[in-house]
């Protein structure tokens, strides 16, 4: 991860916090059927660090297959968040 040079080392643990985080608010509250509110709100906290993957692999110059992974799960996040705060809850 050549990206993870440009950042110190609390600040790389605090972004893997908070993918992690957010992997567990998604997952968590549908398993345990607790606060169901928790999913979408975890989807957009997981779409912020993914856009600003992408912004970061953008500025550093990668090829756009580097911000690819980042961009996709981004977009999967905000499909989850949108889907679930709708109009239309599922």
């Amino acid at each position: 991860m050549p990206w993870a040079a440009d950042f110190s080392d609390g600040a790389v643990k605090a972004i893997g916090a908070a993918e992690l985080l957010g992997a567990l608010g998604l997952v968590l509250p549908g398993l345990l059927g607790i606060a169901p509110v928790l999913t979408p709100i975890a989807a957009a906290g997981l779409f912020l660090v993914m856009a600003g993957a992408v912004v970061t692999h953008v500025r550093r110059g990668d090829p756009a297959a580097g911000s690819a992974p980042a961009a996709v799960l981004g977009l999967l996040a905000l499909a989850v968040a949108v889907l679930r705060l709708g109009p239309f809850p599922l």
